[in-house]
Order: structure tokens, then C-alpha cells, then sequence
């Protein structure tokens, strides 16, 4: 099972194991991560998921799709190069120790 960090806009970090196979953001909303709204369930219709990708960890992900770039351009918090929806973010045993920061707003 993967290990995942999250780090909070004030670097508390939420440490934990989620199951291969679901999304970034069913593991976040699932383990209580607060700062994942995920509005519309990971339908890829809001923006409310959005993440900072730790760059070390970037090479590992598949590149965001069309409609995920598409819908990065709504985010509430800066968009930076390592922005991304966590809802779109597959988690495999290849992401084992993934590291992604939160932004300090979804709204």
C-alpha cells in the first residue's frame, strides 16, 4: 500500500497508507484530509482537489489530460507547474511515498 504525505499550508504533515488502485483524493477524503473538498466526488467538474505535487514525485505521474489542464485553470490558490487534481492522480505501488502539499484554499 502506497505512503502518502500530506503537508498543510502551516507544514503540519498527515502521514499515511492508502490502498493501490483509488485516487489521490478518495485516500485524502477517506483518511479525513480537510483541505480535499472534492465538491463534485472526482468527476473532474470542480476544482476543489487540487494539489501541489512535490516536483521530486512529478516524473512519476502520468501527464494531466486535456480536460484536467482545462480545469486547473479554476483553481482558488496559485496554479504552479506542480499543480494538479488530486481526483486525476491513480495510486500505484510506484507512488509509494508520495508527497504532495495542499494549496491554503479550495474557494
Amino acid at each position: 500500500m502506497p505512503d502518502i504525505t500530506f503537508i498543510h499550508p502551516d507544514g503540519r504533515q498527515d502521514d499515511f497508507e492508502a490502498p493501490e488502485g483509488v485516487s489521490l483524493m478518495q485516500a485524502a477524503t477517506g483518511y479525513g484530509i480537510d483541505a480535499i473538498v472534492a465538491e463534485c466526488g472526482g468527476q473532474l467538474a470542480c476544482a476543489t482537489c487540487h494539489v501541489y505535487v512535490d516536483p521530486a514525485w512529478l516524473a512519476h505521474l502520468p501527464p494531466p489530460r486535456a480536460d484536467e489542464l482545462d480545469m486547473l485553470g479554476a483553481v482558488a490558490a496559485e496554479r504552479r507547474p506542480e499543480s494538479r487534481l488530486s481526483c486525476q492522480i491513480r495510486l500505484t505501488a510506484d507512488l509509494q511515498g508520495l508527497v504532495v502539499r495542499l494549496p491554503d484554499t479550495q474557494y
